[in-house]
């Protein structure tokens, strides 16, 4: 029995007094959660009806501290921050157990006329999805995202500015079935809770960091991926909040400590529901289209590395020897390369090692599979099979050392600004090269202070 609900189950439920809240979200550009709690009354009447509910587009140009930004051609002081509306995906309705007698509801941003709003997260991969569609293409992918758990609660880290938080496991347990006996407790009980949400977990296991884990969502329709992605990464967060326990989605955390990354898997079919991955006549089993889809993802990989990696954080995770490559290449079960090609058949599909647990994950597959689809448009030969240690070729193109390289390779790119468009491109670009000025110009550092307060 699907966990997911139709408007009539919704409507029955309200009515039985089961549901009296309904929470309408969206994803902002940072890859949180936004939206209202409305009353279960207010729901069928505003937000089914033709009122809608209502939120303020500045929610697409803030800092992460909610502080409206300037310069963007969406909104500003001098249109009023305008409205928009949260429509409803009622495709996304389910109940949440770890709430009383509350749902929830995905939404999109839509202008008053109805029209999806082309910077919103969800808009941006549905275009790339549309534009995968015109060439007969679909995807499904996968994410595998990793975190670390502290003993300290969300209040306690905040207090302490985040040092010296208690990890969940004194040593490294990658892999350790003890460990991750005295971590079911916690983790068994998010596993339960996702899969009662609509979220299908494939495994869980700790990782190699202390209190590190990762738990392997069930592969699903490029869409449907992103959005069980970020309702997992939000509620992974609510769920261990109740326990006064804290989490982390950062990419690197701890300068001295492995970093959290968002490995992608992503197969390619066709619109016809057949996979069109795999070809066991070729050398790399790799069909033709599929071929030339990783050979984009390649040839793209640093042009797109913003939506990847997008925080000044994300590029502290790309270290030599780390399980974080910082080679563009593809291997087989080559851990070393930023691109990997797994499974067999219907399964066979490319996994990308390059994003960081920090992504949006609309961006971040929006981002792949515009490469991807670049490489396929532009006919692009088959990659060929990188077998050796890859950290060590210096002669491979790499990921972009910063934020501020990989923002000016992204403003730069003709191939970026033509599969988003001028518009979004532009505002992606402004939203990326505030968050570098910020730091850059906004910021005085912990290093700095112990480097030069008393010795320059």
């Amino acid at each position: 029995m699907s966990t997911l609900l139709t408007v009539d189950d919704l409507k029955s439920r309200i009515a039985a007094g089961e549901i009296a809240t309904v929470i309408c979200a969206m994803p902002d550009l940072w890859g949180r959660l936004v939206g209202k709690r409305l009353t279960a009354k207010n729901f069928l009447s505003a937000a089914l009806g033709s009122e809608g509910v209502h939120a303020s587009v500045y929610l697409f140009c803030v800092d992460m501290d909610m502080d409206p930004r300037p310069g963007y051609a969406l909104t500003g002081w001098d249109k009023g921050f305008q409205d928009c509306v949260l429509r409803p995906d009622l495709a996304t309705i389910r109940v949440l157990p770890w709430v009383p007698k509350t749902a929830f509801v995905l939404c999109d941003a839509v202008d008053h006329d109805g029209t999806e709003m082309a910077v919103a997260p969800r808009t941006i991969l549905k275009r790339q999805l549309a534009r995968a569609a015109a060439l007969g293409l679909s995807f499904k992918c996968a994410s595998e995202l990793e975190f670390f758990v502290f003993r300290d609660s969300y209040d306690e880290a905040w207090e302490k500015r985040y040092r010296g938080l208690k990890p969940t496991s004194r040593y490294r347990a990658d892999y350790h079935m003890l460990q991750s006996t005295r971590d079911e407790p916690l983790i068994g009980e998010m596993r339960e809770m996702m899969e009662a949400a609509g979220i299908e977990v494939e495994n869980a296991k700790t990782e190699w960091g202390l209190g590190q884990q990762e738990i392997a969502l069930r592969y699903a329709d490029a869409l449907e991926m992103a959005d069980r992605h970020l309702l997992y990464k939000n509620w992974v967060k609510e769920i261990i909040s109740q326990h006064g326990l804290s989490a982390t989605f950062m990419a690197k955390p701890f300068i001295d400590e492995i970093g959290s990354s968002c490995h992608v898997h992503v197969s390619l079919w066709g619109t016809d529901g057949k996979p069109a991955s795999f070809d066991a006549s070729t050398d790399s089993h790799m069909a033709p289209r599929f071929g030339s889809f990783v050979a984009g993802m390649i040839a793209g990989g640093r042009d797109y590395a913003m939506l990847f990696a997008p925080t000044i954080n994300s590029y502290k995770r790309f270290r030599k020897e780390s399980f974080a490559p910082v080679q563009l290449v593809c291997g087989g079960d080559n851990r070393t390369c930023g691109f990997r090609l797994v499974g067999h058949g219907p399964s066979f599909r490319v996994e990308s090692r390059i994003p960081g647990a920090d992504a949006n994950p609309y961006l971040m597959l929006a981002g792949i599979l515009a490469s991807g689809l670049d490489g396929i448009e532009a006919g692009l030969p088959t990659p060929e099979i990188y077998e050796a240690n890859a950290y060590l070729d210096g002669s491979l193109p790499r990921v972009p050392p910063t934020l501020r390289d990989a923002v000016d390779l992204f403003a730069g790119s003709d191939a970026a600004k033509a599969s988003f468009g001028d518009v979004t491109h532009a505002h992606l670009l402004h939203f990326a090269r505030q968050e570098v000025e910020a730091f850059e110009q906004e910021t005085v550092t912990d290093w700095e202070m112990m480097r030069y307060f008393e010795r320059i």
